[in-house]
């Protein structure tokens, strides 16, 4: 049973992300509800009587039954298809013009999830009931069931019309942009619980580095999506080995390449390995488990693109950087993961390797600011961010790599643009500057001060 935790929970993160699972427990409630209304109404005629008979004057004929119930699962169908078309339409539009690595996220909206149920479940309903609208050996008329459907056609056209305004909204860069940062945040706030408020220093525990590890190598090729820390630390304590993660989450091994290593070597075996390779979810794609590069790398995309030759649209870019900017405080507010993990205490059993602050920095805006040094105003919302990031921030370490990263950009900017262009980039840096101790920040200035 432990050993199908972490396929469990794989399985549980794609379909959650799909057009299978929500739709088709919507079209299955619908389906039995239709099924259930007109069995019941058949065992209790006295039900349809509730109704009003404006809602259906005919309660006699079942074949008016029939033609109510085909006629709304035959639209509804017809509607099914202009639904699928617009999706395609919209996932084509944002593959090709963001990036292809945010179909996820529309996959994912909820919104869409609810409206293929609601409109197969239509269908399922009417079908469901069909059955019962009929002439022999006696005419059964449902009208509860007839009006409910009626009811959910009705529903379907409104739910229909917010589809269509919700789908115009969701290709809006903004809205995609904001999407991907809180669905990174929620991840940060999941793997890195600690806040910096209350900060920790975790013990020097000594490594015995006398023990000989043994390389244990990846059987399918793919990037890791998911470590159980808690069952490769239970494994470890288990047959008292420790456990050394060589490739962190977000990162492709290929089959044959070593994914972790084992000491001592004497108490791996076959069984061993296997147990602890079942740790690990490596798929064909990266995922937002505990990946929080993932979400950062899909905002550059569309950053990049933005700021390309082809496209030349500054202001996605910015609003990128915003976003970015947003993304680094909350993660530089949370405390990294603990790295080595012991059992009992001040014995290393699992070593693993975590995304630090100077490669998500890295992530986030080395590659915008390289491209975007011919732009003064993505350059200055790059030095803005930087700020906003360094105002948070009570790490002298990490506002000093913040105000070196703002030294490049404008460095990069002094190449290509001229003086009085960059003047207010200059301005701009001097106040991320003064966020650092006055005497370091002298010294730095003169030690990079062109001669």
């Amino acid at each position: 049973m432990i050993r199908l935790l972490p396929l469990l929970r794989s399985a549980m993160y794609a379909l959650r992300g799909g057009f299978l699972v929500r739709p088709l427990l919507i079209s299955i409630a619908l389906g039995l509800l239709g099924a259930g209304l007109s069995s019941l109404e058949e065992s209790l005629p006295a039900l349809s009587t509730w109704l009003p008979t404006i809602l259906f004057p005919s309660r006699t004929d079942p074949q008016v039954a029939q033609i109510v119930l085909s006629t709304i699962a035959e639209s509804i169908m017809t509607v099914v298809s202009i639904v699928f078309a617009i999706l395609l339409m919209t996932l084509t539009l944002a593959s090709m013009q963001f990036s292809p690595r945010i179909l996820l996220s529309f996959v994912k909206d909820r919104v869409t999830q609810w409206t293929l149920g609601v409109f197969l479940g239509t269908f399922v309903y009417c079908i469901a009931a069909l059955p019962a609208a009929r002439s022999l050996p006696h005419p059964v008329a449902p009208v509860a069931t007839v009006a409910g459907a009626m009811l959910l056609a009705v529903a379907c056209v409104a739910w229909l019309i917010f589809f269509i305004h919700h789908i115009s909204q969701a290709i809006s860069v903004n809205h995609i942009v904001d999407r991907i940062a809180r669905e990174t945040e929620a991840v940060i706030d999941d793997v890195m619980p600690d806040s910096r408020r209350h900060p920790y220093k975790p013990e020097a525990v000594p490594i015995d580095g006398n023990k000989r590890e043994v390389m244990v190598e990846s059987v399918v090729s793919g990037y890791i999506r998911f470590v159980d820390t808690g069952r490769l630390l239970a494994l470890a304590q288990a047959s008292k080995v420790r456990v050394r993660l060589l490739r962190r989450v977000g990162h492709f091994v290929p089959a044959g390449v070593a994914l972790f290593s084992v000491a001592p070597e004497e108490r791996l075996n076959s069984e061993l390995a296997h147990e602890l390779r079942s740790a690990f979810d490596i798929g064909p794609t990266r995922t937002m488990q505990q990946d929080v590069e993932f979400g950062v790398i899909q905002i550059v995309d569309i950053a990049l693109k933005a700021i390309s030759s082809a496209v030349n649209d500054p202001s996605t870019a910015i609003t990128c950087v915003d976003q970015l900017g947003r993304i680094m405080i909350r993660f530089l507010s949370h405390n990294v993961p603990v790295s080595l993990l012991c059992g009992p205490p001040h014995v290393v059993r699992v070593i693993i390797p975590w995304t630090g602050a100077e490669s998500l920095l890295n992530t986030a805006f080395e590659q915008i600011r390289h491209y975007s040094a011919s732009d003064i105003a993505v350059s200055l919302r790059l030095v803005r961010a930087l700020d906003d990031i360094a105002s948070t921030c009570d790490d002298p370490r990490i506002i000093e790599s913040l105000v070196a990263r703002g030294r490049r950009v404008l460095a990069g900017c002094a190449e290509r643009l001229s003086p009085e262009v960059t003047e207010t980039l200059r301005q701009r840096l001097g106040t991320l500057e003064a966020r650092m101790d006055p005497a370091r920040t002298a010294n730095a200035s003169e030690s990079t001060s062109p001669d």
